[in-house]
This record gives structure tokens, C-alpha cells and sequence, in this order.
């Protein structure tokens, strides 16, 4: 009766053995990522005051970042699975796989930019949020957008060329880092994007003309001949369309609780690296099976192989340090802001969400892997965008959970 478990136990211990190269990248990656998100959580803490002059923008902040994750998560993802097969070269031919995905990347943020915009006003509306107008949303969604994809596009390129070159595994390396990098740059450019939404006549002429530069953009984007960007354009269009859901529901859980989140300022600066985590967890889980799947080592099947198994084991290891870490460092940065809720709460608690979001992103992210690839499309343009947006709404949900369960809420 023993053998069993001990084979099993042997078997986990052996794979990982094998997996030390990135267990490592892993680590590296999360550890990065971690602190990326958690200067974007504290930035979000730190503009605190601006969310309140302009009601209803919190709604649209995690919908922006995690758009960012969703564009270039894929892309990275996509590159991965490139790499895998020997298809990637680090070239600009514009015939090749890296030159279609930056393509791609232009025309998806263009076009989700303006849809965030139209989706942010439209829930505040619905919940009957006070709320700023919808061309200030187009404003700050579109510039703020623009700029945070300009440095994110500039990252996943340069981090897919040293990948290949030194050999690193793309697709556990490149979505915590991609993800970290969306919520720790989107929302200093969005803030950016704000003093020219507070200005009536140059909040109108740049709304209307970044209205008409995503429906041009997004026309021509439609219209390429380029094959790979083609298909993962249209194969993206239900992603960006329904995943945003996901992340501006997200948005109006915490919309109402900012004041109360005022009290401890730290629960606010620890939101973004708990769901970007989640996020980047879920996000390895995803692109890994997809690259098994691709590769044949996986079948599409509904009970997983224990590959799989063995695959979320791995992340399950990444999520407890990742989780760890950024419940130490919320509840150092509560120490240095002077208002804290205790180690209990910041350390444990943030243990306990990391528990539950990472039980949850292993299991959508193998079943959105497997369902996407028997209907043939292609899991890198679905799973990681599906599990970024899924764990952001499902990370502040079991942030919250764990918050009444501990009392926290009613002393804010």
C-alpha cells in the first residue's frame, strides 16, 4: 500500500531534479515580477487621491493592466512555443514569427485601448458609480495604453532574443515577467494620462482623435495578409472582447472599498502583486501545457496526464515563495507607512489567497489549454489571456474572502 506513494513521491523528486534549470528561471522570474507589482501596488496606494478626484477610474485599472498581460502574455507565449518547435529567430524579416507578433501586439492594444474605455464606462453606469465621462475613459485608457505598451512591447522583444540566444525556457520566464511589467508600467502612464483628461478642450481633441486612430488601426490590422498575425488577430478577438469582463468586474469589487482601504494602505499596495502572481502562475501553468500539447507530450483530454500533475507541482512551488514574498513585503511596507494590520494578516493571509488563487489557476488553466486546443485553436492565444483575466477577478474575490473571514474589512 506504501509503494505507490513512495514511487510517486520519487517520481515528483526526479522531475524536479530534472527541472533545475527552471525551477531557477522560475524563481528568478517570480522574484522580479513580485517586486515589479508590488512598486505598482504601491503607486496605485500612492494615487489614492486622484482616484477620488476622478471617480470610477479604479474600475478601469485592472482592466488596463491586465489587457496588457493578455496582448503580450500571448505574444510571449506564442514565441515560446516557437522556440520550442525551432521556428523563433530573432529577426525583423517581415515574413517572420517575432515582426507578426509585434504586429499583432499594435493592433490588439489599438483596438482593446478603445473597447477598455467604452466597457469601464459602461460598469460604472450599471452599478451606478459616480463616474467621469466616457471621453475622459477613452483619454486615459487609449494615451495611458499607448505608452505602457510601447515599453512593454520593447521588453517582450529584447527578453525573447536573450531567451533564444542563451537558451532560457521562454514560457516559464516570459509571462511572470511580461504580466509584472504591464501592472507596474500601465499604471504610472495611465496616472500620466490623467492631467490630460482634467484639461476639457484637450481631453476632447485627444479623445476623438484616438477614437480615430483605433478604428484605423484596427481596420488595417483586420485586413493584413500576414498569416500568423491574421489568425492570431481573429483568434484574439473573443479574448479581448470577454476576458475585460473578468478585470473590470474586478475593478468594481474594489471600486466602493477604496475609503476603507485608506485605513491600511498596505492592502491596496499588495492587490496588484496578489492577482499578478496569480496571474503569472496560472500564466506558466497554461504555456506549458500548450507547449506539451503542441509538442505531443500531453493529450487533450479531460483527466489530465501526469505530466500535468507533475507540471503543477512545479508552479504550486513558485506560488508558495512567490505569495510568501509579497505578504513579507506588504507587511514591511504597512511597517514603514505606520498603519498595519499585522503579520497575521499581511503574511498569512496573503498565504491563504495565494493557496486558494493558485488551486484555481492550475485548474482553469489546464482546462482552458485542453478546450482550446481540441477545437483547434491555437492555446497560446487563448489560455494565457483567459488565465490573466480569470485570476485577476478570482485573486481580489479570495483577497476579499480572506479579509471578512479575518475581520479585516470592519476595521478599515
Amino acid at each position: 500500500m506504501a509503494i505507490a506513494p513512495r514511487r510517486r513521491a520519487g517520481r515528483l523528486f526526479a522531475y524536479w531534479r530534472s527541472e533545475q534549470r527552471t525551477l531557477r528561471q522560475g524563481f528568478v522570474a517570480l522574484l522580479i515580477s513580485t517586486l515589479a507589482a508590488l512598486v505598482a501596488g504601491i503607486t496605485t496606494s500612492s494615487i489614492l487621491p486622484t482616484l477620488r478626484l476622478l471617480p470610477s477610474l479604479y474600475i478601469l485599472l485592472p482592466a488596463a493592466t491586465g489587457m496588457r498581460g493578455t496582448i503580450f502574455g500571448a505574444i510571449g507565449a506564442r514565441l515560446g512555443t516557437a522556440s520550442a518547435v525551432g521556428l523563433f529567430e530573432p529577426t525583423w524579416r517581415r515574413t517572420g514569427v517575432l515582426y507578426q507578433n509585434v504586429y499583432t501586439g499594435v493592433v490588439t492594444t489599438f483596438s482593446s485601448a478603445l473597447y477598455l474605455a467604452v466597457l469601464a464606462r459602461a460598469a460604472a453606469i450599471a452599478f451606478g458609480y459616480p463616474s467621469i465621462s466616457l471621453l475622459q475613459f477613452v483619454t486615459i485608457s487609449v494615451v495611458g495604453g499607448l505608452l505602457g505598451s510601447a515599453v512593454i512591447m520593447a521588453l517582450t522583444v529584447a527578453l525573447s532574443s536573450v531567451a533564444y540566444r542563451r537558451h532560457y525556457d521562454l514560457d516559464t520566464v516570459s509571462t511572470p515577467l511580461v504580466t509584472a511589467a504591464g501592472d507596474m508600467v500601465t499604471v504610472p502612464t495611465l496616472f500620466v494620462a490623467t492631467f490630460i483628461a482634467r484639461q476639457p478642450l484637450a481631453n476632447t481633441i485627444t479623445a476623438w482623435l484616438c477614437v480615430a486612430a483605433c478604428v484605423f488601426v484596427t481596420a488595417v490590422g483586420f485586413l493584413t495578409r500576414l498569416p500568423i498575425a491574421r489568425r492570431a488577430i481573429y483568434e484574439m478577438i473573443g479574448v479581448i472582447v470577454l476576458t475585460p469582463i473578468l478585470d473590470i468586474l474586478a475593478g468594481t469589487v474594489v471600486e466602493p472599498r477604496l475609503e476603507q482601504f485608506a485605513a491600511f494602505p498596505a492592502l491596496v499596495a499588495i492587490i496588484a502583486p496578489l492577482v499578478s502572481d496569480a496571474g503569472a502562475v496560472g500564466g506558466i501553468y497554461a504555456s506549458r501545457i500548450s507547449s506539451k500539447l503542441h509538442l505531443g507530450i500531453l493529450e487533450a483530454r479531460g483527466r489530465p496526464g501526469s505530466a500535468a500533475y507533475l507540471d503543477a507541482s512545479l508552479v504550486g512551488a513558485f506560488g508558495m515563495v512567490a505569495f510568501l514574498l509579497v505578504g513579507t513585503s506588504g507587511y514591511v511596507y504597512s511597517l514603514f507607512v505606520g498603519t498595519t494590520p499585522g503579520a497575521g494578516v499581511m503574511i498569512g493571509g496573503t498565504l491563504l489567497v495565494g493557496l486558494l488563487a493558485t488551486l484555481i489557476a492550475v485548474v482553469v488553466g489546464y482546462v482552458i489549454a485542453v478546450a482550446s486546443y481540441r477545437f483547434r485553436l491555437d492555446p497560446d492565444n487563448q489560455s494565457v489571456p483567459i488565465i490573466t483575466s480569470a485570476m485577476d477577478l478570482a485573486g481580489v474575490i479570495c483577497f476579499m474572502l480572506v479579509l471578512n473571514m479575518l475581520g479585516v474589512t470592519g476595521r478599515a
